[in-house]
């Protein structure tokens, strides 16, 4: 191993068939240049070792799974120097790639299926995302704009609309009585942040030609 060889930190060559170059770059700490400057040396040798002292109160780049699971995708290594001089194999060339989470992807994928439209631009923006359970939570309070509902009332839009009132997650809704809910002061708030189309109310069975202060009675 012998340094600052063609801009290089460090360069070893392992003699043998085929003949194994290794480079290692080295810095104070895990940090983006520090990857920067392996991918511009893996075009000219076999391994690429990233070499940085490791932090004292551990919460460098070292800890941080996403920065290892980078250099596990590009191929590098991670080596970790201890105050004492003593070197932490933290991430092997050879190590395999991080594995898939299927049920991450699962949710990924029923999110985007759920969602209605694009109604939020790809970017961290500091405003409310608009998810599907928003979406869904708007479409039942766009309903009690025009008075208290049922949560059944709103089973043919929203099938999840008796938790959405129940869990009322962003304080949009109030119990009025029993099987019966109102828009709060903050739900009038949301929808006039966005507006939105009520949905259908239209009476869907013998229980909504009952008597006015049936439900009530029950």
């Amino acid at each position: 191993m012998k340094g600052e060889i063609g801009g290089c930190d460090l360069l070893g060559i392992k003699e043998g068939e085929p003949q194994l170059v290794v480079i290692g770059e080295l810095k104070q700490s895990f940090n983006l240049e520090l990857v920067l400057q392996a991918v511009d040396r893996a075009s000219a040798c076999d391994e690429v070792w990233l070499a940085a002292s490791l932090s004292r109160r551990g919460k460098g780049r070292e800890s941080d799974a996403r920065f290892r699971n980078l250099c596990r995708r590009l191929g590098f290594g991670m080596l970790g120097v201890a105050s004492d001089g003593s070197v932490e194999i933290i991430v092997s060339p050879a190590a395999p790639m991080p594995r898939r989470d299927p049920k991450r992807r699962s949710r990924l994928v029923e999110e985007h299926r759920r969602r209605r439209g694009d109604p939020v631009e790809g970017g961290g923006n500091r405003q409310p995302v608009m998810t599907a359970y928003r979406q869904r939570a708007l479409i039942c309070a766009a309903a009690m704009a025009a008075g208290p509902v049922r949560p059944r009332d709103l089973k043919p839009t929203v099938p999840d609309a008796p938790g959405i009132l129940l869990r009322n997650v962003y304080g949009w809704f109030d119990r009025l009585d029993r099987g019966s809910y109102g828009l709060s002061e903050a739900g009038r708030q949301a929808l006039l942040r966005w507006p939105q189309t009520p949905p259908d109310r239209t009476p869907g069975g013998p229980d909504d030609r009952a008597a006015p202060g049936a439900e009530a009675s029950r």
